[in-house]
């Protein structure tokens, strides 16, 4: 069911934050700083915006999401458990050794995953053959692709690009997580890709930059995409990594590590 209330879904996002804290500070492990950033994202794509059942995972007209950069596993699955697709209770099982729920997600082990993701850079190539399918096949469904901003240095994501433009793919929206932080540093310091929309743009894509982290602006940005016909859209979502928490907001060192029991505590109370 759709949600449209802003309120509700940002408590909904609220709560996945929590529960991304939850699993990395179980773990001791896992990749905090960019699936906080992305909450608000995956927020609006599953409880607004995309054609999903599930109770039916596989259910040949849903729409589809690939998370490229799948090292921010938890905010995928922090979202797959708060839809329903499995128990809450797994969260607990992250980065176990028998778990489903591994470093990575895994599509054939966890409901609700459409790519196995981690090797950053090949996920818009798989949204690609995605989307394909769906203009051959005459499906409806739409396929939506995070991408990292650190990840696009990669060059597969250039040459995915352009057959995103080659073949028109109207039914895929690309969307940026453009945090300005990877793990070594800020994006002008590493490899610097801005300007990120004129690149987008000279690739023959619809481009919309929003607020990654204001709901409101991400309803009406997937709204815009949506309605662009004849070619794919592109959405450079600016976001804050760690976002919610403030002593992780825009800290670099947050990009990989888990909390100690005092740092969790205080994130904690501040999510609540």
């Amino acid at each position: 069911m759709k949600i449209t209330d802003i309120n509700q879904l940002k408590t909904i996002s609220k709560e996945i934050r929590r529960s991304i804290l939850k699993q990395v500070y179980s773990a001791n492990s896992g990749h905090l700083g960019g699936s906080l950033s992305i909450a608000d994202i995956l927020t609006v794509l599953y409880f607004n915006e995309m054609n999903v059942d599930e109770k039916n995972p596989k259910w040949e007209n849903r729409d589809r999401l690939v998370l490229s950069k799948g090292h921010c596993s938890p905010a995928l699955y922090a979202t797959l458990a708060e839809k329903g697709y499995f128990s809450k209770e797994d969260l607990k099982t992250f980065r176990n050794i028998n778990s489903n729920l591994q470093g990575h997600p895994d599509m054939n082990k966890v409901p609700g995953v459409e790519m196995t993701t981690g090797s950053l850079g090949q996920g818009l190539s798989v949204a690609n053959g995605m989307a394909i399918v769906g203009k051959l096949d005459n499906k409806s469904y739409r396929v939506y692709c995070i991408v990292g901003d650190g990840e696009i240095e990669e060059g597969q994501i250039w040459e995915a690009a352009m057959s995103s433009n080659k073949y028109k793919l109207d039914n895929l929206c690309v969307i940026i997580d453009n945090n300005n932080l990877q793990i070594d540093g800020s994006i002008e310091e590493v490899k610097n890709s801005y300007p990120i929309n004129e690149k987008f743009k000279s690739f023959g894509f619809e481009v919309v930059t929003i607020d990654g982290n204001n709901i409101e602006e991400i309803i009406k940005g997937l709204e815009k995409a949506k309605n662009t016909k004849g070619k794919p859209t592109a959405i450079i979502a600016k976001t804050v990594k760690g976002k919610g928490i403030s002593f992780m907001e825009n800290q670099v060192d947050w990009h990989g590590k888990a909390p100690n029991e005092e740092q969790y505590n205080i994130a904690l109370q501040e999510l609540n």
